[in-house]
């Protein structure tokens, strides 16, 4: 059955009152419109590709199959808001003495930007039409990317992220779930073609071939997912990579259409641009989380981050980082002092 004029017009005034709220697109798509959603999950988790994200695999039945997350959900509505940068981050990794983060996390913790315009929005569906809803922002059982690529918002590139003709791969995916049935979009093709410049960039070989990633290998994942220390033949790799990487989303040759994100909040901190690693490493618990506050690097706490900001200083060829790395190896934290350790041998082989 068509969508009637009332629906059409609904969803018109959804389209702009997103907009209104700071989403830079919005499509729609069925919880059923993944089916090949549980598939790829089981493959990734047979190989052990989710390394210590033990969630994964404890929820993955509500991830494989999203009418199961919420059996009264007839609608999915899928919404991007771009952080793109005016910058290239690739740029940092030449500073060896500097930090690089990635550039998601360079101010305020996008979680807390979009849920609040999420609700907003859903609040305004249910005095326009009633019904009920659910939103999610990276937090929940939720396949965001596969749902948004049947919604049409874009396709996951073989780096297995979300690619916009018009946005590139630099933004956020939210979502809102609701008992209305709304008219859907049709599904975004690949438009990747034989381009393979994400996989060539990557630094640990993540990908074990296109649109899979190996996320114990994903710089990403070691600097903020993985606990205690990291392999000895991945630490090199890490260069300075102290939170996160943007390596395989910063060649992506779609974000020649990419622009700067509108949401100031999302522009980089003067002092989490390029930061020193010297300053960094003499951060304690409280300074950590003062200078952190508001921002999604607070999660992975002062241990891991200072455990990151030792390995960049073992792989900086800075002699005079030297002392630093030695105060870090006593450290109270062991995985600090061992990465320390680590850093003052790298160190005095220069």
């Amino acid at each position: 059955m068509s969508p009637s004029g009332a629906d059409q017009a609904l969803k018109a005034a959804l389209r702009v009152k997103a907009k209104q709220e700071g989403f830079d697109d919005l499509r729609i798509c069925r919880p059923s419109d993944v089916p090949e959603v549980s598939e790829r999950l089981n493959h990734f988790l047979d190989n052990n590709y989710q390394g210590q994200m033990s969630w994964l695999k404890e929820r993955n039945e509500w991830r494989g199959d999203p009418s199961r997350l919420w059996p009264d959900a007839k609608s999915v509505i899928m919404l991007a808001h771009n952080y793109g940068p005016n910058h290239d981050p690739l740029q940092n990794l030449k500073r060896k003495e500097k930090a690089s983060i990635s550039v998601y996390a360079q101010n305020k913790d996008y979680h807390d930007i979009i849920k609040k315009r999420l609700k907003s929005l859903a609040r305004w569906l249910i005095a326009e039409a009633g019904g009920e809803v659910k939103v999610f922002v990276d937090t929940a059982p939720v396949p965001e990317k596969p749902l948004a690529q049947a919604a049409g918002l874009g396709w996951q590139g073989k780096h297995t992220n979300l690619v916009s003709r018009e946005l590139g791969n630099w933004f956020f995916l939210g979502s809102v779930f609701t008992t209305l049935s709304l008219p859907v979009d049709p599904p975004e093709p690949d438009h990747c073609g034989s381009c393979s410049a994400c996989l060539s960039v990557c630094p640990t070989e993540a990908f074990p071939r296109p649109y899979q990633l190996d996320a114990r290998k994903c710089i990403s994942y070691l600097t903020i997912e993985h606990k205690g220390p990291i392999p000895l033949d991945l630490r090199q790799k890490l260069g300075n990579r102290i939170y996160g990487c943007d390596d395989c989303l910063a060649v992506c040759p779609w974000n020649k259409f990419a622009q700067t994100a509108k949401e100031t909040r999302y522009h980089a901190r003067a002092d989490l641009l390029s930061p020193d690693l010297a300053a960094l490493a003499g951060l304690d618990d409280a300074a950590f989380r003062a200078k952190f506050s508001g921002s999604p690097i607070k999660r992975i706490g002062r241990d891991r981050f200072i455990r990151n900001v030792a390995y960049a200083i073992g792989n900086s060829g800075q002699k005079a980082l030297l002392p630093v790395a030695k105060t870090l190896t006593k450290d109270n934290d062991s995985t600090v002092a061992e990465a320390a350790i680590w850093a003052c041998s790298q160190l005095s082989r220069h």
